[in-house]
């Protein structure tokens, strides 16, 4: 059996929503495409998109949380390829005060958002 498939969202979990869907729109330009609701209010779901291709990022709120999830030491993380002038989007990132590394021998950088997870950020080729 072949199995085919396609990428649909990648799911982080976050403390605060509202400051999260905030800090994606600011820093990324992503948007809320969607949203679900546990009836009970134990959860919320908001998936976010980039107006472009299918691929959501899906943040996940519990409401029983509190404290910052442990991510430990793994170098996982999204990347997003940003359109326009490369160096003005690095800028805009340090001024939100964001980025957590820069690789300029590589042309990279990387930003972090509110829960700590890393976005590298690279130029569309």
């Amino acid at each position: 059996m072949e199995i085919k498939g396609h990428f649909d969202h990648f799911n982080i979990n976050v403390v605060d929503l509202e400051r999260s869907i905030a800090f994606y729109n600011k820093a990324l330009g992503l948007r809320e495409i969607r949203r679900k609701e546990a009836e009970d209010g134990s959860f919320i779901l908001v998936y976010l998109g980039d107006g472009f291709s299918s691929f959501l990022l899906e943040l996940t709120w519990l409401r029983d949380r509190t404290e910052a999830y442990e991510l430990g030491d793994n170098e996982s993380h999204l990347c997003i390829r940003v359109e326009g002038d490369y160096d003005e989007a690095r800028r805009f990132h340090k001024e939100m005060g964001c980025i957590c590394y820069e690789n300029t021998d590589m042309g990279l950088y990387f930003i972090h958002d509110p829960d700590d997870y890393w976005i590298e950020i690279l130029p569309v080729q």
